[in-house]
């Protein structure tokens, strides 16, 4: 029979955006002729796998090609190597080009927007691959997935008040979902990072893996409590951080291995064979009735967000995004607290502001970058 072809382009070409077909597996291992599994990367490592307004675009497509891929089981949603699965927009186009233009965010806003919508969309269910860290708007698209399994290295969080930004990508929508209404407000307005191991106690992901190898045998994270127990107030401390000596040896630990992500492939190979023995449409229906909890908080305020998010980049985006950008290791932020004041004192927002709470990331990297 010959298919008619509703993709949008011919073929799959896109800068820092890789489209690769993985074999799906049968019960006893086997690849199964004529399925595959899609596998779309964020390939950006440089810069921790940041999506850049070319790699937005790439995403859009390439979640709807897969989601027309006749052949295809599910899509693999995940980042090169294995620093970063996804930390969000890339700071510096943030920075040298959005800062201070509303316009010009508030489109690319649109563009955002609509990879988060072709992930919820996705005619195939979607995993994340989280192979690395998953912070600001990486955790947002991340959430959209249906599935998220992790290596226990990875950390997750928000970004978005620390500088200049409302996690309103995803995050205000999706993680009270998730983790509760208290634990989400917390993870929202302190970005704070948690654990793997905290976010999969916490109900965020689906399953998580060890990825760290010391003399030929996987460990488990030793920088945060991988066995179960209760402190003295009697709550459970399974993935906070180790502490004084125990950090200490589980950074020693951490130095003498290497990350090796064999078992995270596994887990991943896993959950697309057992989504493959199931029926098809039913599973299509079964995914889209899940995902209806998602989309009713996404489409009630994306366009809302959107306008707010351009108009941020006027004031405190603007501020935000360039400290990041401009700093250094020592200080990535504005001065709160100065800004804070003038704001008290009936100061404006203008240059002149702008300039006087970006002094402390200035002069903490001796003078500013790019």
């Amino acid at each position: 029979m010959e298919f008619k072809n509703h993709d949008l382009i011919d073929g799959f070409q896109h800068e820092g955006v890789r489209f690769d077909r993985l074999p799906v597996k049968d019960s006893d291992g086997r690849a199964v002729d004529g399925l595959y599994a899609t596998r779309i990367t964020l390939d950006n490592q440089a810069q921790l796998n940041s999506y850049t307004t070319a790699m937005v675009k790439g995403v859009i497509l390439g979640m709807r090609q897969a989601s027309n891929d006749r052949r295809s089981v599910a899509v693999v949603f995940t980042g090169a190597g294995n620093r970063a699965f996804c930390t969000g927009g890339n700071t510096a186009e943030y920075a040298e080009y959005y800062a201070g233009r509303p316009e010009e965010y508030r489109q690319y806003m649109r563009l955002f927007n609509d990879m988060v919508t072709a992930i919820l969309h996705c005619d195939k269910p979607v995993i994340c691959r989280v192979n690395g860290m998953r912070i600001a708007g990486g955790q947002e698209i991340g959430m959209a997935c249906d599935f998220s399994i992790a290596q226990d290295l990875a950390i997750f969080g928000q970004a978005g008040p620390k500088h200049g930004s409302a996690p309103d990508g995803g995050s205000t929508d999706f993680l009270p979902l998730f983790v509760g209404i208290e634990r989400a407000m917390e993870s929202c307005t302190l970005c704070e990072h948690w654990s793997a191991h905290k976010a999969h106690r916490l109900g965020l992901l689906t399953s998580i893996v060890p990825a760290l190898k010391v003399d030929g045998a996987f460990v488990p994270n030793p920088l945060v409590i991988t066995d179960r127990h209760l402190d003295a107030m009697g709550c459970v401390v399974l993935g906070e951080p180790r502490t004084g000596d125990d950090r200490t040896r589980g950074k020693e630990l951490l130095a003498r291995g290497n990350v090796d992500l064999s078992l995270l492939d596994a887990e991943v190979d896993r959950l697309v064979t057992s989504l493959a023995l199931t029926m098809p449409g039913c599973l299509a229906k079964t995914v889209e009735s899940v995902r209806k909890h998602k989309l009713l908080h996404w489409d009630r305020n994306r366009e809302t967000n959107r306008a707010w998010l351009g108009l941020n980049m006027m004031t405190e985006g603007r501020a935000g995004f360039r400290a990041f950008h401009e700093g250094s290791r020592a200080c990535r932020e504005p001065d709160f607290l100065l800004l804070r004041r003038k704001l008290a004192e009936g100061a404006t927002w203008g240059d002149e502001l702008t300039e006087a709470v970006l002094a402390k990331a200035h002069g903490a990297a001796g003078s500013p970058r790019g």
